[in-house]
């Protein structure tokens, strides 16, 4: 979600591991047993290089003769002191020079954040929170999505991954930080926020208008067809998402289960133990999950163990579903079931984020997360930035991926251009004859809309506005779920499975 990375409120410096892309909403978790102490270190050091140097508003003299690579930044710290025409905020310039040094990394996954954006981050945790649930991170100068979050605004909207944002309420946020981008996407819940989008395959940049809401924080949903075939959807590793997914799996046992389809798809990571300890549900104790690689190149392997839950393990023919919303948790899950327990992967080639971060609390609640690590999948292969191919690829139907018309716009005969295109393709994958699906809004297309507005019983005036948009949106959500072509085909690989 636009919501970012927090740090624990107990005043600590403990390293939290997480693996989300980016501005994951959910606490970032102690893992005991590959806890990294690289982040606490660089934070101590870099804390006590700060405190030394803001002493006062009056020039600041260091003596680390051990540390020649500080003395241009105090040098400089001191000259604005001395003669700078007006008076400075010492704390704000240090905030500055630390956001810099971070971002001088290069790294879209390492931060840093203010005390009040730290507390800012850390009130989305404690219950649902306001905004409009979509994971983002900066990519080559834009910010980019991730993934929107199951049953948010973001999704109803239509937002996709790598969706770029050019826009929030028509400003330019090109070059700007995640965290940035998230003070300004947020807020309270019924405001609204229009966001430009460029995606990938759209000629033209479009407008999407959100309405902010509060963010669901159920992680894992759960179904089972007549055929006894369950899919259970995890849409983050949160800090309940073990609990979550075992209490699930244990009624659908319970009502007989005989298959099941995990749902990754569209889930952008999130806690390193909770990825682990899922994996352990599928995989043999001792197998490997995921392979942790340090700065000096060194390994650790984390194994199976399902010890911890009373040995609980899923027996039933599996297959996973992924697609370019998976990342870094999921991707870690996905690998782990193929590489270590043979379970078919389907869908689409995934997001590709093979790095871990810890985020280390500062003494005064700011907070610094850090790239501390490459994870590597259970056969060494490093799945940054290429992401991981499913066994079986399986395409969305082309309407799943259009820029869904704004519902404050009108649309009628005369009409011309990519959303009226939009709007006869999804009519005609709802069984209404628009005749020519070219983006002219003709007789025919006008004849279709009437049709379906009968069928929803909404006046059938054949102009495509306002609550015609909406039920246009909703119904093709619902085609699209019923006739899920990802979903079937990983389905009929369980099924074959159990012959």
């Amino acid at each position: 979600m636009e919501e970012g990375p927090t740090n624990s409120n107990e005043p600590n410096s403990e390293d939290k591991k997480e693996v989300t892309p980016q501005k994951g909403f959910i606490k970032m978790k102690i893992f005991p047993f590959v806890m990294l102490l690289l982040g606490c270190v660089f934070a101590t050091a870099l804390v006590t290089a700060v405190v030394m140097s803001v002493g006062g508003d009056k020039e600041v003299k260091v003596s680390i003769p051990d540390r020649k690579e500080f003395t241009k930044l105090y040098n400089v710290y001191d000259e604005i002191q001395k003669k700078y025409y007006k008076d400075v905020n010492t704390d704000k310039m240090m905030e500055g020079a630390i956001t810099g040094m971070v971002a001088s990394l290069g790294d879209p996954y390492s931060s840093f954040m203010t005390k009040k954006e730290a507390e800012d981050f850390d009130s989305t945790i404690s219950s649902s929170f306001s905004g409009i649930g979509v994971e983002i991170q900066e990519k080559d100068g834009y910010i980019t999505v991730v993934s929107p979050i199951k049953n948010s605004p973001a999704e109803a909207a239509g937002l996709r991954p790598n969706d770029k944002i050019v826009e929030v309420d028509g400003k330019s946020i090109k070059g700007i930080s995640s965290t940035d981008a998230t003070t300004k996407i947020r807020g309270k819940k019924g405001t609204s926020v229009t966001l430009t989008i460029s995606r990938p395959g759209t000629d033209q940049p479009f407008d999407v208008k959100i309405v902010r809401d509060e963010i669901p924080i159920e992680t894992v949903y759960s179904e089972m067809g007549a055929d006894k075939i369950a899919t259970v959807q995890i849409t983050t590793f949160s800090e309940n998402t073990y609990s979550e997914l075992e209490k699930a799996l244990k009624e659908l046992d319970k009502k007989g289960m005989k298959g099941l389809v995990v749902d990754l798809r569209g889930n952008p990571g999130g806690l390193l133990d909770q990825a682990v300890d899922i994996a352990s549900l599928f995989l043999p104790d001792g197998k490997v999950i995921v392979q942790e690689e340090a700065k000096d190149g060194t390994k650790q392997s984390i194994k199976a163990d399902s010890s911890a839950h009373n040995g609980y393990k899923v027996k039933v023919p599996v297959t996973m579903l992924i697609d370019e919303g998976s990342a870094s948790a999921s991707e870690i899950l996905a690998a782990a079931a193929r590489e270590s327990a043979g379970i078919k992967l389907v869908g689409a080639k995934s997001f590709g984020k093979g790095t871990v971060q810890t985020a280390a609390p500062l003494s005064d609640g700011s907070l610094l997360k850090l790239t501390v690590a490459k994870w590597l999948t259970p056969d060494g292969e490093w799945i940054h930035e290429k992401g991981i191919k499913p066994d079986v690829a399986v395409a969305l139907p082309a309407y799943a991926t259009m820029a869904i018309p704004d519902a404050s716009k009108t649309y009628k005969e005369g009409s011309f251009g990519d959303d009226v295109k939009t709007i006869e393709s999804m009519l005609s994958a709802l069984k209404y004859n628009v005749g020519k699906i070219d983006g002219l809004f003709d007789a025919d297309t006008t004849a279709g809309v009437k049709a379906f507005q009968t069928a929803s019983k909404i006046k059938a005036d054949g102009i495509v506005t306002g609550a015609t948009t909406t039920a246009l949106i909703t119904a093709i959500q619902k085609e699209l779920k019923a006739n899920d072509p990802q979903q079937q085909k990983a389905i009929e690989l369980v099924k074959e499975q159990l012959k």
